[in-house]
């Protein structure tokens, strides 16, 4: 069992103290895997949502972007705050630099979801998991060195 006491731990990945319940958990790799399953969620949600509320009134691959948009709008400050505690960006930088990386996972769907789902016959969401689970460790590592990097350390 792990004692978890007040006050902050202090690494050479953060600016900032963080709290020791997450440096017990294993720091920002076990904040970000949450973090990716908290995102498919709030994703899969928005788009499973949007595909029951059209049905055929509207494109799904518009309901893929737009379910998209919507969700790194929502999951960024929680990759901001929890996960990599800051970039040294300001706000809107920071997110614009989230952002382009969302667009090549958002590209990766636009392309490999209608694949699956006119070639292969997959159902929508089914396409759209089987793209996502390629995405984590390739996004952790973008977002690591490049998004959320420690300006200090450039």
């Amino acid at each position: 069992m792990v004692e978890v006491e007040g006050g902050t731990v202090r690494d050479n990945n953060s600016h900032f103290g963080r709290p020791t319940v997450i440096s017990a958990f294993g720091g920002h790799r076990i904040t970000y895997l949450f973090a990716g399953a908290m995102t498919a969620m709030v994703y899969y949600v928005l788009l499973g949502l949007g595909l029951l509320a059209f049905e055929d009134g509207v494109p799904y691959l518009f309901l893929v972007v737009v379910s998209h948009l919507m969700t790194v709008v929502i999951v960024y400050p929680w990759y901001r705050l929890v996960v990599f505690r800051d970039s040294g960006y300001s706000w809107p930088a920071g997110y614009l630099r989230f952002y382009v990386v969302g667009l090549s996972f958002l590209a990766a769907s636009v392309v490999g979801v209608p694949l699956l789902v006119e070639l292969a016959g997959v159902p929508i969401m089914v396409a759209q998991g089987m793209v996502i689970v390629t995405s984590p460790p390739l996004s952790y590592a973008i977002n690591r060195a490049w998004v959320f990097r420690d300006r200090g350390k450039v």
